[in-house]
């Protein structure tokens, strides 16, 4: 305290001055090493939350694949095994653990149809054949949308543009009414139809 006091003395400036500046250092000091612990463990997260995202579908195979390359002697103990899960971090599906997901799960089928001639379904990419790299909007029942009647007329012209060779179209709404139990057991109804 006797320094301080005569620090204080010396270069002018009061015991109270000096405290809040040592105050303010600590703080400051307490806060560098807060931010950095706050971005060790971002980056901690990230790296593990990566890794868990990546384990099912790319990481666990290429594993499997590099194991099995090895000489059968050094596999015996590691061969079969998955690679670890990690606890308390979301799965590969991400934000949709949250959801309700239903047992029934319902898609649009566009038929075209011929005279004479056996209905063939219509691939949803040849329908919706886009130039995007990368990005499938098939997957992610975009169909579906097809179904609304205020849309039909549109989409009609839209296949018959499209799809010259067949003389009308069928738009079937398609539905599992349970994915779980009867996986198999597709009902479908048609929405309607373009002639």
């Amino acid at each position: 305290m006797g320094w301080s006091i005569r620090t204080a003395y010396v270069t002018g400036q009061s015991s109270r001055c000096q405290l809040r500046r040592a105050v303010g250092i600590i703080i400051d000091s307490m806060n560098r090493r807060r931010r950095r612990l706050i971005s060790c463990f971002v980056a901690v997260w990230l790296a593990l939350f990566t890794y868990e995202t990546l384990r099912a579908s790319y990481l666990s195979p290429l594993v499997l694949r590099l194991r099995s390359a090895r000489a059968p002697s050094d596999v015996e103990g590691l061969a079969g095994r998955p690679l670890p899960k990690l606890p308390l971090l979301f799965p590969p599906a991400g934000w949709i653990m949250f959801f309700h997901i239903d047992k029934a799960y319902g898609f649009a089928e566009v038929y075209g149809l011929r005279r004479g001639v056996e209905p063939a379904l219509l691939d949803p990419h040849d329908i919706f054949a886009t130039k995007a790299v990368g990005y499938d909007n098939i997957h992610r029942n975009v169909l579906v949308g097809v179904l609304d009647r205020s849309d039909a007329p549109a989409f009609c012209r839209y296949l018959k543009r499209k799809f010259p060779a067949y003389d009308e179209f069928a738009v079937v709404y398609a539905q599992y009414p349970d994915v779980v139990e009867t996986p198999d057991r597709i009902l479908r109804q048609i929405a309607y139809r373009c002639q």
